[in-house]
């Protein structure tokens, strides 16, 4: 008998993590209402989950707005991250159905900011959080909607990211420059000009707070999703 309980998760994220992927998505209870926010994580030291390990029995890879079957263990909090559930690597994950953009105005989070702001990076806005400061937060991910996003590119500072990709935005009144974590617009983007372009319009953000780096807290632009 298998040592999980199975969770039906809208997946909202699947981003690029330094030696893996981030999964997050909100959870479909059994009386098919929405839950809270489920990120599967892995029992390593930096909690990614493998793309061997988020594969379907097909090979196939999640993607954002699938709905997916997820053999997972047991809650694991970690700080501030109080999503993250330890996932069963012994069994693959199954995708069940989808959801469309239409579906996404009853996902969305409204938070009045997105956790605490004034504390950015030399090329950031509104992106980083001192741990010290991180105590009271009880949730590291948000699903927001925007009216514009700019993204804009400029060489970065760490082996695993030479060109780095930026989101641009504003949320609740204050300006955010916030790291772009999503596979496709980092793969997009990186083959792009240093430099600002085109407003992408209307979409939904996944942003997620990662865990202590260098004691800060970053924010990271976890999915991007336009209309269909």
């Amino acid at each position: 008998m298998p040592n999980y309980e199975s969770k039906r998760v809208i997946c909202l994220a699947n981003s690029d993590k330094i030696r893996g992927r981030c999964v997050a998505g909100k959870e479909i209870l059994s009386d098919g209402s929405v839950g809270g926010w489920i990120r599967p994580v892995s029992d390593r030291p930096d909690e990614e989950v493998s793309e061997n390990e988020s594969r379907y029995k097909d090979g196939g890879e999640p993607r954002v707005l699938d709905v997916i079957e997820i053999p997972l263990k047991n809650a694991l909090p970690n700080s501030f991250q109080k999503e993250n559930w330890l996932l069963d690597p012994n069994d693959r994950w199954k995708k069940i159905d989808s959801v469309s953009w239409d579906d996404l105005s009853a996902l969305a989070d409204n938070p009045a900011a997105l956790w605490i702001n004034g504390c950015s990076t030399a090329n950031g806005k509104n992106d980083r959080i001192p741990t010290s400061r991180t105590g009271d937060i009880e949730s590291s991910l948000y699903l927001v909607r925007l009216s514009s996003l700019e993204l804009s590119v400029f060489a970065g500072y760490y082996p695993y990211d030479p060109r780095r990709v930026q989101g641009r935005f504003q949320y609740g009144g204050e300006d955010y420059s916030i790291r772009v974590t999503d596979p496709r617009y980092r793969q997009e983007y990186r083959r792009m000009p240093i430099g600002s372009h085109s407003d992408i319009g209307e979409c939904f953000l996944t942003i997620s707070l990662g865990t202590n780096f260098h004691g800060y807290a970053y924010k990271l632009i976890a999915a991007i999703i336009e209309p269909q």
